[in-house]
């Protein structure tokens, strides 16, 4: 399959050139469109506005977990979006422990522990909704190194730029453990996508963002050469009110 074309909106660098570069915004319209127009969508509708589920999604899950970075896991940081919901089921089925957001990171603890040993039913465990009942709710001293992160994509480029829904959770969740020796250089960062989830042109990609290390699509896996990691978080892009709605941003900013 082709990658999706997206119209060039002739955005900006971050020298204020111009360039062929594509506004996130933008692409992320199109591919919420693409899908829907295609019948590719699947619950939850419609697409727009969140990490799109999409056919073919457990199919992706059962190639992640052809690879090495998969095998070698024993503990994993998902989203807890849709598409990877048969990622989060694998995982405590071959004894992985998950670890998932709490929304927002709205509370000291920030993480919800999904331990395959402790739960009876995964299935239920790894909903959204069903996570917060049969997960464990834990603060940063309790969570353990992560091996891999998987994370729910809205378009990726060539270069393994993520495009998410537009909030910036998924990369701040990744500063958090960052910045918490939990995760570094060598944690491989993945995604699962349908094909026209991926887009022929680049994207600004800003020092923030977390590219992928590892793209899986039902019908293959590759490994983009992409940027480095960003190394924590990044103060400069937070404001004070935003610190004050995330309890650990301000732990660790006066640690």
């Amino acid at each position: 399959m082709r990658p999706t074309e997206v119209p060039d909106v002739g955005v900006s660098d971050r020298d204020g050139d111009a360039t062929d570069r594509l506004d996130k915004d933008a692409v992320r319209e199109r591919v919420w469109d693409d899908l829907e127009e295609r019948g590719e969508a699947r619950f939850p509708f419609p697409p727009h506005g969140r990490i799109p589920n999409f056919a073919g999604a457990s199919e992706a899950a059962d190639r992640l977990a052809d690879q090495p970075e998969w095998a070698a896991a024993t503990t994993i940081k998902a989203n807890p979006d849709a598409p990877q919901l048969s990622v989060r089921r694998r995982a405590l089925r071959e004894g992985k422990t998950v670890y998932m957001a709490v929304p927002r990171l709205a509370d000291e603890r920030c993480f919800l522990k999904l331990d395959p040993d402790d739960l009876e039913d995964y299935d239920a465990a790894t909903t959204v909704s069903g996570s917060s009942t049969h997960g464990e709710q834990v603060g940063p001293s309790a969570i353990d190194r992560v091996d891999l992160i998987v994370s729910g994509s809205v378009a990726v480029t060539p270069e393994g730029g993520r495009i998410g829904k537009g909030e910036g959770y998924s990369d701040l969740e990744y500063a958090v453990l960052r910045e918490l020796g939990l995760v570094d250089d060598a944690t491989p960062v993945a995604t699962t996508v349908h094909e026209r989830q991926l887009i022929a042109e680049s994207v600004t990609i800003e020092a923030h963002d977390v590219p992928m290390d590892l793209v899986v699509t039902p019908e293959r896996a590759f490994r983009p050469e992409g940027s480095a990691q960003p190394t924590g978080i990044d103060w400069d892009l937070l404001t004070d009110d935003r610190v004050a709605e995330i309890p650990v941003l301000e732990r660790l900013r006066t640690s």
